[in-house]
């Protein structure tokens, strides 16, 4: 098959367009013929190379996929060839305590396509049958593709986490990434009041078109000097934060009494600065997120199907300029995701 792979960490020149063995499913799998490919900031931490992440050289990766389910291994369930498909990109053992209680997320064998695996950026991909779910007309390959990750972990954020309530307000950081994107969509979908904060007007004012209330545009203006302006000593209710060192603090100062704040990565930075009397005097939590529960990509789907939720798609690019996909990532001016094309057959 087909695939876009680096057999070394650097930039994105190492990727190439390589042929690779065709996957062949096992017991309980199922082959996916990949049509679309969204990228995620995940893509790029691994083709740069992280200490604390190392992975087996070459890899394919690519969490994020849409497809149609080619061929069903020995005894699995639950799909049949020919279905379109969408994959849930987290894999767990399905058998101990977390699993069995609905939080495989929590799993202690928990990875994800794509990262510990090869992902879905090649003409096919083998997943365990559970990890396949129906793919509901109407919405494009490339806008299903854009869902799993992002709108995975931002449901778990937001309603599984911080019991987002209708009639709060939520601070949405990074409102240009996929899951800001995501955030701003969902926050509004359950009555929150929603302050989008990003680096640029341009992707201010799509967040303002998908329901953000106020923005903050931090490349232009001291974020904390923002939020007192917008919420005085009010403050907000729950963060999504994602971006760390470069707003945490400023964050913490902006809290409500009682407020959440949830967090799902640290693309500015992971070491932060955090001044504990805001955290014990106004009984903030601080919450730690990674993707979700598997049922939470059936919930997204229905939302998607009644297009409540539609995933933004940046742009789609064929799987051979994937390069030029990772500089777009890495140029920090896209606004939602960017979805590589793999095949229509």
């Amino acid at each position: 098959m087909k695939a876009a792979l680096f057999r070394q960490h650097g930039g994105p020149e190492v990727l190439e367009i390589a042929e690779v063995s065709d996957p062949v499913p096992g017991p309980g799998e199922v082959l996916v013929r990949v049509r679309a490919a969204a990228l995620n900031h995940l893509d790029v931490w691994l083709r740069r190379g992280l200490p604390t992440m190392m992975v087996p050289l070459p890899h394919i990766g690519g969490g994020d996929v849409c497809g149609v389910a080619a061929a069903l291994g020995a005894g699995a369930k639950g799909g049949k060839e020919g279905d379109r498909v969408v994959v849930n990109p987290g894999i767990s053992c399905g058998r101990c305590l977390r699993c069995l209680s609905g939080d495989d997320n929590l799993c202690p064998a928990y990875h994800l396509v794509g990262e510990q695996r090869w992902g879905g950026q090649a003409e096919l991909l083998v997943v365990p049958v559970a990890n396949i779910a129906a793919a509901p007309d109407g919405p494009s390959d490339a806008e299903l593709a854009a869902l799993p990750i992002a709108y995975m972990t931002v449901w778990h954020m937001l309603v599984d986490k911080a019991r987002l309530r209708m009639g709060e307000t939520v601070l949405v950081l990074g409102a240009g990434a996929g899951v800001g994107v995501a955030a701003v969509q969902i926050a509004k979908l359950h009555g929150a009041t929603v302050i989008a904060a990003a680096s640029s007007a341009a992707k201010l004012e799509r967040a303002r078109a998908l329901g953000a209330d106020d923005t903050i545009d931090y490349a232009a203006e001291d974020l904390g000097a923002a939020l007192k302006r917008l919420v005085g000593r009010r403050g907000v209710d729950v963060v999504v934060e994602h971006t760390g060192s470069p707003t945490f603090a400023a964050v913490v100062k902006a809290c409500a009494k009682g407020a959440r704040i949830v967090t799902c990565g640290a693309t500015g930075g992971h070491e932060v600065s955090l001044d504990l009397r805001y955290v014990f005097w106004r009984q903030l939590q601080i919450l730690g997120s990674t993707m979700a529960p598997k049922g939470r990509l059936l919930q997204l789907l229905e939302l998607v199907a009644a297009r409540r939720l539609v995933p933004v798609v940046d742009r789609i690019i064929p799987l051979e300029q994937v390069a030029a996909a990772h500089r777009a990532l890495e140029s920090r001016t896209v606004f939602g995701k960017i979805v590589l094309t793999i095949s229509s057959t």
